[in-house]
């Protein structure tokens, strides 16, 4: 039987903001600054992190819309934000002339409600008309309203969406397809858009017209606009799951469905549709395995007969991390031991392997703006990023067919690398999975087993943790003689569909034995010892650091738990939590909590066992993954006589923080909490 949870006693502090929980998070917020504060190097580490997020030498991110380049900024003078304009030419340029479109910090201060810039879509690179979002606090709920780039101020009249979590499209100047929160029975049961329609320019919300309904046990029903001239249309879904979905082209009023398996993820390039696969298909005589990326004409949308191109097909090592589609090519960002390679194709089926920085992180993204036409001079460029743990982030543009890549901008180096090394090395897990991780030493380091070590981990939900340059861990953990190892465990994307399916439902301690592995082998070859070695993970990750420091408390010195599910027993019934039923299984089917209640954090911390100490932080304004897990994991630790130090930001969403110095702030309690219990 699943256990009940009405004796839950901490049930009240699931009430993210009534006064008593508000209460008790303040005096528990309190007892953590007085605690962490009190660490000789916290001003030091907050001040320099401080530095590192606000400076001006950053790479300011684009997007390009038509001959403009789009980058939301802040700094210390502009803690909330500038959207902001400049053109490629000036872009070239060391010091950049930007138009500011939107001063988020003057738009607060006007309206006296703390926004935080949650991106917008523009209808086209001629139209000054965007469809801006704006979150309370960081929350993933948003308003949207329609901002006039000219003028630059919001439109009269202009279409306009209360917070909710929305999606919203342009289908022409005059009419956008919308998903929202419009009133009872319109929400899926994790609190998605279930209903999409079409609203029109100058219309009640409430008159737009029905197009769709998914189910309300759907995660949400979805669209997607593709405007390129020549080849328009528009897709409509449900997803019936984290990793499945149904779609169907919308044309002329009717809905015609797509022939495809429902884990493919669906994408459309010109006269092609490409397919992501995350499972084997056979078809047209043929097996593709799961993580190859196919192509084939788009007409009729994969039903009747089949002929399908392999863009890529994975291996035991390599895996497809993303794509870029350009005019003419396709251009491969693909992993290979979790270091990233570049290759092109073509739709005549020629390859060819591009040479690019390695062995670290490279991004890619695309200039091709399919609304400027054939004759775009970026119709075959694209932005190629690269990082590793040592070096600083670089923008190059790249085009297709040619290794010249400009460079850019270039991040300046935030800390000494110099006497710096990382390695690549693979733990065995206990079913004999080898896992590789990654051990960045600072200077002078030796496997002496004396060194502060902490080790990431997330291990869910197919993401992929690769190497990453931070100014922050430089001045806050390298330059102090900290180890920092990052876990490639299963769950994540490194090695693609399969490597991730290994650790879901009832296979999902294959996470956890991973993560123990390499603590383990950390300590087997001396690079530390349990009682200094730190573990740290966020979300999925919170869970991870949760489950295992119950399992292993041996293993491990302090532990930072940020924005963590804890209580599985009821992560479903808590905002998005339903929508992540795939990953984790259904509590409320016997069967299925059988294999959940034997790593479910809150209900397996008992008292009387030694634990390392705990930092849980979370943030109240976090609406994916609900606040009440920390407080409540916070409030029974605290009750059973565990070292727990709880911190929560009341403001920030599921990143913690709304802005740098909040961010600076609590990156500062957490590493203020390591040194305290590492040293």
């Amino acid at each position: 039987m699943t256990p009940e949870s009405d004796d839950d006693p901490y049930l009240w502090l699931e009430d993210v903001e009534a006064d008593a929980p508000l209460a008790w998070v303040r005096a528990r917020n309190a007892a953590a600054r007085r605690t962490l504060e009190a660490h000789c190097a916290f001003t030091a580490i907050r001040d320099g992190i401080r530095a590192v997020l606000d400076s001006r030498e950053r790479i300011p991110q684009v997007v390009r819309r038509g001959a403009a380049l789009y980058n939301f900024w802040q700094d210390a003078e502009h803690p909330r934000g500038l959207w902001r304009r400049t053109t490629l030419a000036q872009y070239r340029q060391a010091d950049v002339a930007w138009e500011v479109r939107l001063d988020v910090d003057a738009l607060g201060r006007e309206e006296s409600v703390n926004w935080v810039w949650a991106g917008a879509s523009c209808f086209d690179p001629t139209s000054p008309r965007c469809l801006v979002s704006l979150s309370r606090g960081g929350a993933d709920a948003k308003v949207v309203r329609e901002f006039d780039l000219d003028t630059r101020r919001f439109v009269d009249g202009g279409f306009q969406l209360p917070e909710a979590k929305s999606q919203v499209e342009w289908l022409d100047a005059d009419t956008v397809l919308v998903g929202t929160d419009f009133g009872p029975g319109s929400l899926t049961d994790s609190g998605y858009p279930r209903i999409v329609k079409r609203w029109r320019r100058g219309q009640l919300l409430a008159q737009a017209e029905t197009l769709f309904e998914a189910d309300r046990a759907d995660v949400s029903a979805w669209f997607s606009v593709d405007r390129t001239p020549g080849f328009e249309r528009t897709l409509i879904g449900r997803s019936i799951d984290f990793y499945t979905d149904k779609s169907w082209l919308w044309r002329d009023g009717s809905l015609l469905p797509i022939d495809k398996p429902d884990d493919a993820s669906l994408h459309f390039w010109r006269d092609r549709v490409l397919l992501e696969l995350r499972s084997d298909w056979p078809v047209a005589g043929r097996r593709f395995a799961k993580g190859s990326l196919l192509a084939a004409d788009a007409p009729p949308y994969l039903a009747g007969q089949r002929e399908l191109q392999a863009v890529f097909e994975p291996t035991a090592t390599r895996s497809l991390a993303g794509f870029a589609a350009t005019r003419h090519a396709l251009v491969l960002n693909v992993l290979d031991n979790v270091a990233s390679r570049l290759e092109e194709w073509r739709p005549d089926g020629t390859r060819r392997v591009v040479t690019a920085p390695y062995p670290g992180t490279i991004s890619i993204a695309a200039l091709h703006d399919p609304l400027v036409g054939d004759d775009d001079p970026l119709a075959d460029a694209y932005w190629l990023s690269y990082a590793d743990f040592l070096t600083p982030d670089s923008l190059l543009l790249a085009h297709v067919g040619s290794d010249a890549h400009e460079r850019l901008k270039s991040r300046p180096a935030f800390f000494e690398a110099d006497g710096m090394r990382v390695e690549q090395r693979f733990a065995t897990s206990r079913d004999g999975t080898r896992v590789p991780y990654f051990v960045v030493w600072p200077a002078g380091a030796t496997n002496d087993g004396a060194n502060p070590t902490l080790l990431y981990g997330y291990g869910g939900f197919e993401q992929s943790l690769q190497p990453w340059y931070s100014g922050a861990y430089g001045c806050a953990w390298f330059r102090s003689g900290g180890v920092l190892v990052v876990a490639n465990i299963r769950g994540g994307g490194e090695f693609g569909p399969a490597w991730h399916q290994a650790a879901t439902l009832a296979h999902k301690q294959a996470s956890y034995d991973d993560f123990a592995a390499v603590a383990e082998d950390l300590i087997a070859q001396r690079i530390t010892r349990a009682r200094h070695l730190g573990i740290q993970g966020g979300s999925n990750g919170g869970l991870l650091v949760g489950a295992v420091m119950l399992q292993r408390p041996e293993l491990f010195g302090a532990v930072v738990c940020q924005v963590p599910l804890l209580d599985m027993q009821r992560y479903h019934r808590l905002l998005a939590g339903a929508s992540w039923m795939a990953e984790y299984g259904d509590p409320d089917q016997p069967e299925q909590w059988a294999w959940i209640a034997r790593y479910s954090p809150y209900q397996n911390v008992r008292p009387g066992t030694l634990l390392p100490p705990v930092l849980l932080i979370t943030s109240t304004r976090d609406d994916r993954v609900h606040p009440g897990h920390a407080r409540k994991m916070a409030a029974r630790m605290i009750e059973q006589g565990h070292d727990v130090t709880y911190y929560e930001n009341i403001e920030g969403g599921h990143g913690g923080a709304a802005d740098n110095a909040q961010r600076a702030d609590m990156m500062a309690l957490e590493f203020s909490f390591l040194w305290q219990r590492l040293k």
